[in-house]
Formats: C-alpha cells, sequence, structure tokens
C-alpha cells in the first residue's frame, strides 16, 4: 500500500506505517488532529480541515483525559455530509504524549499533544531562568522519549558573559542537553531553531507565560498569525494569550504545536522521565545498602553521601526528593480515584439490571 501525500505532509512517517496499516480499510480514512474544542475538534485529512466529533463507543468508553483524541492525534475517521463533517472512530497508537496533573485540585492527567519528535521547552534569561522548573520540563519530556531542546529568550537584554553562564548551568544538569539562546528583537539565534525544524517532524512549543513562545512562532511563520498580549513597559515582556493547541504546518514542511503558558506543573507516573532526567543520582543510588532506599536518612546511603561530597548538587538533591515525593502522592491519590469511578461504575451496571429485571 503507497502512503499517500497528504499523509506524509502532515508528518505520517514510514515507522508508523506497520501499526497503522489496518486502520486503512474501506470507508475510513486516516487524520490528523490539530485542534481540540470545548465540544468537538479539527482533524486534517485527504479533504483538508473540518470539524469532527468522536462516536458514542469511544466517548463512554473513555475512562480518563488521556483517552480522548488531543492535539497531534492520528485518527480514523469517517467523513460525512459531502465531506464537510468527520466522525472520529479510533485513536492510533500513540508515538509519544506530553501529559501533567490536571490544574488544580483534581488527580487526573491532562495530556497536552500526542505524536511529538522534539519539544522546545522556552525559558526567559531574564526572569524566567530557572533550573528546578526546567528539570520538572526535562522529567515530563523524557518521560515520553521525547527529544528536548532549550530555547533561552530575550538573549538581548543581557551579556554574552550572563548567557554563557546559563548555559553552562544548564550542561551541568545535563551536557547533552541542546541549548539556543535567542532573541525576537534582534533575530540572534533564529536560523539556529530554524535548522532544528526538520520535514515531516512535530515539534511543541512548552514554557510559562509570556516567554516569546508566541512571537517566536509568527516570526517563524513570517506573519503575525498568532496574538500575543501588550507588552509592558518595566519588563517587556508581553502577555502571553494563546487560548488553545494548534498544530500548524510550516512552510518547509515541519509541523508545530504552540501551547498556553503552563503556571502549574504537577506530574505523575514519570518514573522513566525522573530517572533520566536525575540519572546522575540514580546511577550513584545503585551503591545504597539498601535496594528501597529513600535517600533521606538511611545508613550507607551513597545519595546522601554523595550531596555531603558535594557530587550532587543540593539544590538539585533537594528537587529531585521534591518531585519524587510529589509524583508519588499523586500516583496513589489517581490509582485511589480510579478505584472509586470503577467501584461507582460496577455499581451503576447492577442498578441498571434491577430496573431492568422489574
Amino acid at each position: 500500500m503507497k502512503l499517500k501525500t497528504h499523509l506524509r505532509v502532515l508528518g505520517f512517517d514510514s515507522d508508523l506505517f506497520p501499526q497503522y496499516k489496518d486502520y486503512m480499510v474501506d470507508g475510513f480514512q486516516l487524520a490528523r488532529v490539530t485542534a481540540v474544542n470545548r465540544d468537538n475538534y479539527l482533524v486534517k485529512g485527504e479533504v483538508g480541515e473540518l470539524l469532527a466529533e468522536v462516536t458514542g463507543k469511544l466517548l463512554y468508553g473513555a475512562e480518563s483525559n488521556v483517552d480522548f483524541p488531543v492535539v497531534g492525534d492520528w485518527v480514523q475517521v469517517q467523513y460525512f455530509d459531502d465531506n464537510t463533517f468527520a466522525i472520529i472512530h479510533q485513536i492510533l497508537p500513540r508515538k509519544t504524549l506530553i501529559k501533567r496533573k490536571n490544574p488544580g485540585r483534581e488527580v487526573e492527567y491532562q495530556p497536552i499533544a500526542a505524536n511529538i519528535d522534539t519539544a522546545f521547552i522556552v525559558q526567559d534569561l531574564v526572569r524566567d531562568f530557572n533550573l528546578r522548573r526546567l528539570d520538572r520540563y526535562l522529567v515530563m519530556v523524557k518521560d515520553s522519549k521525547i527529544a528536548p531542546v532549550i530555547l533561552l529568550s530575550k538573549s538581548d537584554l543581557i551579556s554574552s558573559e550572563e548567557i554563557n553562564d546559563k548555559i553552562s548551568q544548564i550542561h551541568r544538569l545535563d551536557s547533552n542537553l541542546e541549548v539556543i539562546p535567542f532573541s525576537n528583537v534582534t533575530g540572534d539565534g533564529f536560523e539556529d531553531i530554524l535548522d532544528c525544524l526538520k520535514p515531516c517532524k512535530t515539534y511543541c512549543l512548552i514554557g510559562s507565560s509570556g516567554v516569546g513562545k508566541t512571537t517566536l512562532l509568527n516570526k517563524i511563520l513570517g506573519e503575525e498569525k498568532y496574538t500575543i498580549g501588550e507588552v509592558r513597559q518595566k519588563d517587556g515582556r508581553g502577555r502571553h494569550i494563546t487560548a488553545r493547541r494548534h498544530l500548524i504546518i510550516l512552510q518547509n514542511g515541519s509541523l508545530i504545536v504552540d501551547t498556553p503558558g503552563m503556571r502549574e506543573l504537577g506530574i505523575f507516573g514519570i518514573e522513566e522521565g525522573l530517572s533520566e532526567t536525575f540519572s546522575e543520582i540514580f546511577t550513584i543510588a545503585r551503591n545504597c545498602q539498601f535496594r528501597d532506599c529513600t535517600h533521606t536518612h538511611e545508613k550507607n546511603c551513597a545519595v546522601l553521601g554523595a550531596v555531603e561530597e558535594g557530587v550532587i548538587d543540593q539544590d538539585r538533591y533537594r528537587n529531585f526528593l521534591k518531585i519524587e515525593k510529589e509524583a508519588a502522592y499523586y500516583q496513589m491519590s489517581y490509582a485511589e480515584k480510579r478505584k472509586r469511578d470503577k467501584q461507582f461504575g460496577k455499581f451503576c451496571k447492577q442498578v441498571m439490571k434491577s430496573k431492568k429485571k422489574k
């Protein structure tokens, strides 16, 4: 079966074909989710971009937010009304999925984007630069096996010495991280960012509000397509007002998802991302006396010894414990919530069965 041109344009690569070919059956088409609205979706496929809704089976069979389509998903659709409307029948297996804890008290996953190849993590060199927050982004991204690239905005507002110092701080976390300082004002670093964008690959921009993500996206697009808030005179920061995620096809054939700024970055279910981000701690932990060592008080704890000797930075160690403890708490709460939901579901079924008997 020959891969159709429109699928290649939307980021479909040959590696996906073996697991997706069974979804390419008569009467159905493959499309990609480009935006998520409150009650429907935008999907793009062979007939262009149009509105879509999910089937009742998919809607009522979903157990969590992760079971619904998200921007970047490949979906099996059926077209209706002269190809002006689509029904989403299935979400195809995801290559990657960026997710975090839903903001607020509810312990639930919030999917951010699916099938992302590279995540651009944007931090402001002047007011937003924060290694501890960067650790959180790296855990979230690496847990999905997505390649991270660090973009440091507003490089025109500080000296080259200060920029190099902050890059060095990041490389002390991970010497393999690609770090690109840039300025939306002078254009410095812009060509380096463009060089990262490869045809048929999918990228996303993530970071706090006001760090310059949307301004950068507009520069990449070559037009003021997306709006930012007014720039404050006291610090030169634009208020980021992206309201939703949208998958955009760039002129060079790459695809990018812009995301709203993240005020909260709660994460859980991130064991692999935690071990990759804090690999030096996990490597040293192999020498601990106890397998279930918590690295907080145990005798002959190799991690505590490394902290005392200065091998592991104290702030990084404390951030590791904080993220690990937080993730464990949320994971436990999430498991309890799922258990209660299943019990309630069984109760509802029993009630309905008893009514039918009557």
